[in-house]
């Protein structure tokens, strides 16, 4: 059965079965025990759970579970604004650093989302090694789901530190604490260790597979946990192998690599997959809404807008051809990739006849004619923070379904792809016991390659820094940017995410200085201080959730500041 169809049929049943829900892992009372007893006996029963276990991937109890919080990780950088400014914003107490980030609900459902994601994967590896099924087969079911769980605690531990450790079903929770990070690392590096050695290649599945866990998707997210530690030399080896093996290579056009028409492309080592479910099926993805335009044709929510200082870095760079597939900038003459530009420009027609004093104000102050609005791409500066809107996650109009709405959209969700390999293994050769700048300037220079951007030969420190430098660009706006941040060393011996953000921060002083972008000064409804309440002592993790301090019985500890 085709594998996006097992994620579809799968979806109701791992609901039903799960251990958990997003509200208290800690407590919720085993659901569906009657079905289990009874269920894993075929094949065909195990392929329905497991697609079930990718389900929780991104998809599990909703939308908002998971894509809120991988959202709100770029808007806690300096790439992204919270950016909707016409409606509450539900997203401060995190991405502006505010003292009440504990009770942020949008954590809180994550963390649920969670571990739902992680007991759902512990009931299959319960129940899997006694279905009647083609052993080999059942080998590789048993190696996706390890992998789901690692990818899970990965997602956890990377935000949170170190977290209760939930491994077996029907495990004792009551005082379970929090473990250790080394110990959740440790957990999580044996499981992909171990998924790697019996996943297929990515080459070896069916086509009808295609979006299943891979040996190169175990190697990749160890090597990204191996990388976030700082073990240089396991990291440079594992994703050595990656590119040793030969599975995966670059697209040859950067504009191809977010294109709906290029899910599961050879660049890619796992995504989220999502398909057109109509009326019926909620199995498309958000995003795309989400952090679409809100004004015209754009038919989108506007939270999450690029910042004027991501677009400075392009334009620093010389890198016109990632800036033009990254931000989409108001009152733009083209959008790289669509096809039919003057469908959007003609919507423009109705907003020249806005009587609206705040439309009138930005108009006028801007300079903008009606000319410019028959002729440009506008998105409105009052309801914008930032008056841009992510490229990447864009639809244009010919690739659109015919419901365009939440939950409709079909365009995977890249999370890991071969050029963010490259330049893991770049930072890796750099940072390793026995340094090798050869390979690091090879691994880097293929990325910069690709949009024509002059190789780097610079060695030691200045190459560490350009391949900083890369990863923000290549990365941009694909969950990268913040665990990079938290994890970089400066001179100065403090992490580069406390260089940007507080009081003295350079994203603060730029966007409250004389030198701040027009768009994101004019509208302050979402002030343009954020950042200027960061602590370098709380805001390297998350806070806990409060609700899940609460309901452990004391058993489960705060992060430091909280």
């Amino acid at each position: 059965m085709n594998m996006k169809k097992i994620y579809i049929l799968s979806a109701a049943l791992a609901a039903v079965m799960t251990l958990s829900s997003c509200d208290d892992f800690l407590t919720e009372d085993v659901r569906g025990t009657e079905n289990l007893d009874t269920y894993f006996k075929t094949a065909d029963e195990v392929n329905s759970y497991v697609g079930g276990c990718y389900f929780e991937i991104a998809k599990g109890g909703g939308w908002w579970q998971i894509y809120n919080t991988w959202l709100i990780s770029d808007m806690t950088t300096d790439d992204l604004w919270d950016g909707n400014t016409t409606q509450d914003d539900g997203y401060q107490s995190t991405t502006h650093f505010m003292p009440d980030g504990q009770s942020q609900g949008i954590l809180q459902n994550f963390w649920g989302a969670r571990y739902q994601g992680i007991n759902t994967c512990n009931v299959a590896l319960n129940r899997i090694p006694g279905a009647s099924m083609d052993e080999d087969l059942k080998a590789k079911r048993i190696a996706e789901v390890r992998f789901l769980r690692a990818f899970f605690y990965f997602d956890l531990v990377r935000n949170f530190g170190g977290v209760p450790l939930v491994t077996v079903e029907n495990q004792d929770v009551s005082g379970l604490g929090r473990s250790s990070l080394e110990d959740c690392y440790r957990f999580i590096e044996d499981e992909l260790k171990a998924a790697a050695k019996d996943l297929p290649q990515r080459s070896e599945w069916a086509a009808a597979d295609m979006g299943r866990a891979t040996r190169g998707a175990a190697l990749g997210i160890l090597g990204k946990a191996q990388l976030y530690q700082a073990k240089w030399d396991d990291a440079k080896a594992t994703l050595k192998t990656i590119i040793d093996e030969h599975e995966y290579e670059l697209l040859p056009n950067f504009g191809d690599v977010w294109s709906v028409k290029y899910n599961n492309s050879k660049e890619s080592l796992f995504e989220t997959q999502q398909m057109y479910g109509g009326d019926t099926y909620a199995t498309g993805g958000a995003l795309t809404v989400v952090t679409g335009c809100r004004n015209g044709v754009g038919d989108g929510w506007a939270w999450g807008q690029p910042t004027s200082d991501l677009e400075n870095a392009f334009i620093a760079a010389g890198d016109t051809e990632r800036l033009r597939y990254t931000i989409i900038k108001t009152m733009c003459s083209e959008i790289a990739g669509e096809s039919q530009f003057a469908k959007f420009v003609s919507n423009n027609s109705e907003v020249c006849k806005v009587t609206d004093q705040k439309f009138l104000d930005y108009k006028e102050n801007f300079g903008w004619t009606n000319l410019d609005y028959l002729t440009k791409y506008i998105i409105d500066p009052a309801q914008h923070k930032s008056a841009r809107i992510i490229r990447k996650y864009f639809l244009p109009l010919e690739d659109r379904p015919e419901v365009y709405n939440i939950d409709k959209i079909p365009l995977n969700h890249r999370v890991l792809r071969y050029a963010d390999v490259l330049l893991m293994y770049a930072e890796a050769c750099v940072e390793s016991s026995t340094p090798d700048n050869t390979q690091a300037q090879w691994a880097l220079n293929e990325v910069r390659r690709r949009v024509n951007l002059a190789p780097v030969t610079k060695t030691g420190i200045e190459l560490r820094d350009a391949i900083r430098a890369e990863r923000r660009l290549e990365l941009a706006h694909e969950q990268c940017r913040l665990y990079d941040l938290r994890r970089w060393d400066c001179a100065n011996g403090k992490k580069m995410m406390c260089n940007i953000f507080g009081p003295n921060g350079s994203f603060v002083k730029y966007n409250t200085g004389d030198d701040a972008d027009v768009y994101e000064a004019w509208n302050q409804i979402e002030p343009s201080d954020k950042g200027i309440r960061f602590q370098e002592d709380r805001d390297l993790l998350y806070p806990i959730p409060l609700y899940e301090i609460q309901h452990s019985n004391g058993a489960i500890v705060q992060n430091p500041g909280w």
